[in-house]
């Protein structure tokens, strides 16, 4: 059936391709192709494909022609909050078509659509950009919203807490008004059996919205409760991301079956590494511990190893533990919990390279030379007994230590040999894309307390590059075996955005050549590294390049510039990586040339499957990112709001990113975040701008702000819905009386992160 699928799908394109094809609706296409009973139903099904995929589309009294004949092009849209979108084609063509707000219809943000590209030149609104209007809604993003139940005086109303949904939704009318300006009467419920009251989150089923001139309308189908209660804001997270809060019985009842302890029966056909000084590192509050390191000196160069749980041993193909693990994908960090992929007896319990415990592991030993080229890699299924557990910051006292014990000694082994190969990525091409972090610490309602920003030192980096390695090694293996598996890929970027990305740089003063050129753009990065503007240049040149995914073809990978490469190194977390073990696991012999014989190693998964699982994982990557910088951003604002609600501001050391005519864009290195110093708070002097210079200068006093200035500043104002907020400068003597006098300022600049 499958051949037959392809085979039809063939004929589609062959004959829309036709010079003298005229648009054809399905019934026509079936008798011009001869297809009648079974294959008019197949035909149905590819068109359907074909078109969601956007290699056809449908137009008048549905007949279908090719886009680019008519001037259509399918996509993913984005909105912005302000209301105009772009849309991201499929398959990616060039840039991407700016959609003017009047044009987007009632579609939505994350909607895939087809929208007709216009060719009046004259009403481009930006340079260079094409434009389009949304024409039809092939999928909706979402079949449910959260957001805050308000009333205005006829209707309740839910505005949703994503501001790219940029209307709200309504949901009942009011057929009377309670005495109690929070009680909510005669408000239609679908499947929650709780009465809102005005001011909750609630999660909301959209109707079908048919036109633009009406809000959408949807049924509240739960109340997740005040919006301002402890936990509220996260569960808010996890509805709008649709994350699973709990696993079926079946998984449970399974990873119950599973022994708490690693049996001496397990060992057979392994090779026993329990007597080898074996390590792992990882953040302080990490709760598993899926990959653990050993480095020893051979000669002139290094032997690496680099040991994996073994999650395949436990996880069988098709079990209710893998079916569960595929369907989430990966596990999501949230600040205050984390969603696993494995139920905690596994993530947490018999998978995890606890310290001083027998742990079934998939090793990689790679000999280095003195340069730091691999030499040669082995690949063995084994059991270890790691001998420490050190947190990041452990590891850095002891790497900015002399060495004083045998921790100490391999520790700055490794550190000898991560060094070089750092140095020999770069050199080879990789891009210097790190970013720095900042964790938000919470209390045990989940609210903020402190922001504390995560560096990538030494601790860091050493076991990135022994990921990176080991990642690689795996990725050549089973590329030179031609076993199927989920490769990681990073693909070139499109020139059009390059040189977009150029003209942006361009605006903050710095000599840039052609950036298709790795070297080149490998040279612009290094000169803004350190500088105040170097945060914004980084997420901006990511924005210019493809985003990264999982394929079932190693395509290479652009930004680390390697030409092999997948995920292997954290199986309890990424389901990829689980279906890397397993390939790997294929023909492996362990200790003595047995081969494996687990169900896992004996699976044999085809492309088809393998292509679903890449498409699958590839997405809820992506959720799972989104929900985490979504849930993160969140806990930032509400630091600062707290800080506001106590009259307690902190001052924060500030940078000055940008200058406008409204004031001075500023950026916290400490927290990562972002704002603005409105001008109307700078109240010692008027100042005027400077446009050439991007200055912002004293009338009287012709004190200047600049680019790159420092500046110390403390919170006046934050606004959560918009994800903005304000600051002020603070002055050693008066910060007190300058927040009283600053509050309520009207401009405001989103967070950059």
């Amino acid at each position: 059936m499958a051949s037959n699928g392809r085979n039809i799908r063939e004929q589609i394109l062959g004959l829309l391709t036709r010079k003298d094809y005229r648009p054809l609706n399905k019934i026509d296409i079936a008798r011009k192709l001869g297809l009648t009973g079974a294959g008019q139903v197949a035909l149905r099904k590819s068109l359907r494909e074909l078109e969601r995929a956007g290699e056809i589309a449908r137009i008048r009294k549905n007949r279908y022609v090719l886009p680019a004949e008519a001037d259509l092009a399918t996509g993913k849209l984005s909105i912005h909050q302000a209301g105009y979108g772009f849309l991201a084609l499929e398959p990616p063509s060039g840039t991407d078509v700016f959609i003017a707000a009047e044009n987007i219809g009632t579609a939505m943000h994350g909607d895939r659509v087809v929208a007709r590209i216009s060719r009046d030149e004259p009403y481009r609104r930006i340079k260079g950009r094409r434009e389009g209007r949304v024409i039809r809604i092939l999928e909706r993003a979402h079949d449910t919203i959260v957001g805050t139940l308000q009333r205005s005086r006829n209707f309740y109303y839910v505005v949703p807490d994503d501001p790219r949904i940029v209307h709200d939704v309504y949901v009942g009318q009011v057929s009377n008004t309670p005495q109690d300006e929070r009680a909510v009467a005669g408000l239609p419920l679908a499947t929650s059996k709780v009465t809102p009251q005005i001011g909750d989150k609630v999660v909301v089923r959209l109707e079908a919205w048919e036109s633009r001139h009406v809000n959408p309308e949807g049924e509240i189908i739960e109340v997740l409760g005040p919006a301002s209660a402890p936990g509220i804001d996260m569960l808010s997270i996890i509805r709008k991301y649709h994350l699973p809060t709990e696993f079926p019985m079946d998984v449970l009842d399974q990873a119950k079956g599973i022994p708490e302890t690693v049996d001496a029966r397990q060992f057979e056909g392994r090779e026993d590494l329990r007597g080898e000084f074996i390590v792992t590192i990882d953040p302080d509050d990490a709760r598993d511990f899926d990959d653990a390191i050993q480095v020893e000196k051979i000669g002139s160069g290094w032997r690496l190893g680099v040991h994996i749980a073994d999650v395949a041993a436990y996880v069988e193909p098709g079990s209710p533990l893998d079916r569960e693990a595929r369907r989430r994908g990966n596990s999501v960090y949230l600040p205050d919990r984390v969603i696993p992929m494995l139920p905690e007896r596994l993530s947490n319990g018999v998978c995890s390279l606890k310290p001083g415990v027998d742990r079934l592991t998939h090793s990689v030993f790679i000999q280095f030379d003195k340069r730091g080229s691999a030499k040669s890699a082995q690949f063995t299924r084994s059991v270890i007994r790691s001998a420490h557990r050190l947190t990041y910051k452990q590891a850095y006292t002891i790497l900015t230590a002399p060495p004083a014990d045998q921790l100490g000694e391999r520790l700055h082994l490794a550190w000898e040999l991560a060094a070089v190969l750092r140095k020999k990525r770069f050199e080879h091409g990789a891009l210097d894309l790190d970013f720095p972090e900042v964790k938000v610490w919470v209390d045990k309602d989940g609210r903020p307390v402190k922001l504390e920003r995560v560096e990538n030192d030494e601790s860091h980096q050493l076991i990135e590059e022994f990921m990176l390695v080991a990642n690689e090694a795996v990725a050549r293996e089973l590329k030179k075996r031609a076993i199927p598996t989920v490769y990681r890929i990073h693909e070139n970027p499109d020139p059009e955005k390059l040189g977009e990305y150029r003209e942006f740089v361009l605006g903050f003063d710095y000599r840039v050549g052609d950036l298709t050129h790795r070297a080149e753009l490998q040279r612009l990065v290094a000169s803004f590294r350190g500088k105040p503007e170097e945060q914004a240049l980084k997420v901006a040149l990511l924005k210019s390049l493809k985003r990264a995914r999982y394929s079932p073809q190693p395509l290479g990978h652009y930004g680390l510039a390697k030409a092999n490469y997948l995920h292997f190194t954290s199986p309890i977390r990424r389901y990829a990586d689980l279906v890397v073990h397993r390939a790997l696991a294929r023909d492996s012999a362990g200790a003595g040339g047995r081969p494996a014989r687990s169900a896992s190693a004996l699976y044999q998964p085809g492309m088809a499957e393998i292509a679903s699982i890449a498409e699958h994982v590839s997405t809820t990557e992506r959720t799972a990112a989104d929900a985490e910088g979504d849930a993160i951003q969140m806990k930032k604002l509400e630091f600062f709001q707290r800080q506001l609600d106590e009259r307690k501001p902190q001052i924060f050391r500030a940078s000055i990113v940008d200058v406008r005519n409204y004031g001075l864009m500023v950026e916290l290195p400490d927290a990562l975040v972002t704002g603005l110093v409105h001008v109307s708070s700078l109240m010692d002097d008027f100042y005027v701008f400077e446009p050439a210079r991007r200055q912002l200068i004293g009338r009287r006093s012709r004190k200047r702000f600049s680019v790159g200035d420092e500046l110390s500043v403390f919170v006046v104002r934050v606004d959560a819905f918009k994800r903005q907020v304000d600051f002020a400068i603070a002055l050693a003597s008066d910060a007190s009386r300058k927040a009283r006098r600053s509050r309520g300022l009207s401009k405001s600049s989103s967070l950059a992160r």
